[in-house]
């Protein structure tokens, strides 16, 4: 009978603990629906070669992987000024974009331009709307779009992303992640 009651005090506290750890990830958001899928971003349709755009120059070179920014410009997104905008492209097709910015009041105006743009985010079970780690989600056909907001460090992140070409990136990627 003891022995009964350790194992299964033993199971309750395993899996208190495992209740405890994931209770310090955020939620994991589930993806709105897309409207208005743009097909790559601003002018840009995805796969596109990057290498044709006189606006655009090559940052970090790579056997399949480059990145680009644009020349002459300070770097902004949704009229809003940003840390950087990037281009990536794989195996020279235009797959992704990477957008870095900081503060709260920033990451609101973003945050509202995708609203308007691409769906509401209000009422979608899983979305982390506050907390430290806030993560957002759109999908369309052609495209996706992941915002993650350190409200801690007040650091955003916008990933846009070609649905069937980015997948491609972790392609590339070797086992030593060199």
């Amino acid at each position: 009978m003891i022995e009964h009651q350790k194992n299964h005090a033993g199971r309750y506290l395993a899996l208190l603990g495992l209740f405890l750890c994931l209770s310090h990830y955020p939620v994991l958001a589930h993806a709105v629906p897309m409207q208005n899928d743009p097909n790559g971003f601003q002018s840009l349709t995805w796969g596109v070669a990057l290498t044709t755009r006189p606006d655009l120059e090559i940052t970090r070179a790579g056997p399949h992987v480059n990145e680009y920014q644009l020349k002459d410009h300070s770097p902004s997104y949704a009229g809003v000024s940003v840390e950087s905008l990037r281009f990536l492209s794989v195996d020279e097709q235009f797959a992704r974009v990477t957008i870095h910015y900081r503060g709260d009041d920033r990451h609101k105006q973003i945050l509202a331009y995708l609203e308007r743009q691409f769906g509401s985010l209000e009422r979608v079970p899983g979305q982390m709307m506050r907390g430290l780690n806030q993560q957002y989600t759109w999908r369309g056909a052609d495209t996706e779009i992941n915002v993650t907001y350190h409200a801690d460090t007040e650091r955003g992140f916008v990933f846009i992303d070609s649905r069937t070409l980015a997948p491609r990136f972790n392609d590339h990627i070797t086992d030593s992640a060199e």
